[in-house]
């Protein structure tokens, strides 16, 4: 049988030393006649990572921070102010460990890691998806431009999304790099209708400075009912503490990219292609 003294009996010292134990004839005796007490100091742990000695310094963000990204970005500039001796300093590394120990270095390790590799692979896989949409494009337009024309709208996201943010007091995380490439696929789309039903007037006769504003005239319902089917669907998920972002992203991105796109989409492909309708007028006036 294991008896065990309850907790706040055991937690300090005192009270441990006024336990009492039985002796041979019966006698309870306080332990502190039986012991004596000796304060000195362990020993360190040593830690070592990939043959190389560490030291651990753990944090957690709490209060205004909830992301590590802003809270690291901060103390990242002040770790760099830090004096070291001349000839050295303290190099900050974020995805890998440094080469040597030699030289003083600090690894940011744990969730900020995660968050770095996170941010890191979407956008190489952003990247990756708009080569791919830029061929596809250019196969379907059949021109290296027009495919710039109609991805130009996607920076115009940002500017949605970054007030958006600050609006709502929520910080920039993951979920919002998810919702900004959410977004960007659906301004694609809006700026590929626009550009398809402009070339679709020219095929009928229509000038081009007409054709780029009826573009913008007859597509703007089905632009303005795609946005508030995003806003509708986004405003659901709006309270939740992981998808905000991606909520805040895909809504602010979506309305700033409707009234930019309207009219920054016509007016380059009106630039870019004007002076090949002028000299096509020029040859049947010939």
């Amino acid at each position: 049988i294991l008896l065990r003294v309850p907790r706040a009996k055991r937690s300090a010292l005192r009270d441990i030393q006024a336990l009492r134990i039985q002796n041979r004839v019966g006698m309870l005796i306080p332990l502190k006649e039986l012991t004596y007490v000796k304060k000195t100091i362990i020993d360190k742990s040593i830690y070592h990572k990939n043959l190389m000695p560490v030291v651990y310094v753990l944090g957690d963000v709490a209060g205004r921070e909830e992301s590590p990204v802003y809270a690291i970005l901060k103390m990242g500039k002040k770790i760099s102010k830090i004096k070291v001796p001349e000839g050295y300093e303290i190099t900050q590394y974020s995805s890998h460990l440094p080469f040597s120990a030699e030289k003083f270095s600090m690894k940011w390790d744990g969730e900020w890691q995660i968050t770095y590799e996170v941010f890191r692979d979407l956008g190489l896989a952003f990247a990756a998806v708009m080569v791919i949409i830029y061929l596809l494009i250019v196969g379907w337009f059949r021109s290296y431009i027009t495919p710039f024309i109609i991805m130009s709208v996607i920076p115009f996201s940002l500017i949605g999304i970054i007030p958006g943010h600050w609006i709502m007091g929520a910080f920039f995380t993951a979920t919002s790099m998810i919702g900004f490439i959410a977004g960007a696929g659906i301004v694609i789309r809006n700026s590929i209708i626009l550009v398809d039903f402009i070339e679709l007037r020219l095929r009928e006769g229509m000038p081009l400075d007409e054709a780029v504003i009826d573009a913008g005239a007859v597509r703007y319902r089905p632009m303005v009912l795609t946005a508030m089917a995003v806003i509708i669907t986004g405003a659901v998920i709006l309270m939740d503490p992981i998808f905000k972002g991606l909520a805040i992203a895909l809504m602010a991105g979506e309305v700033a990219s409707l009234l930019l796109s309207l009219m920054a989409v016509p007016i380059l492909y009106f630039i870019t292609n004007k002076h090949l309708h002028h000299a096509s007028d020029g040859e049947k006036k010939a």
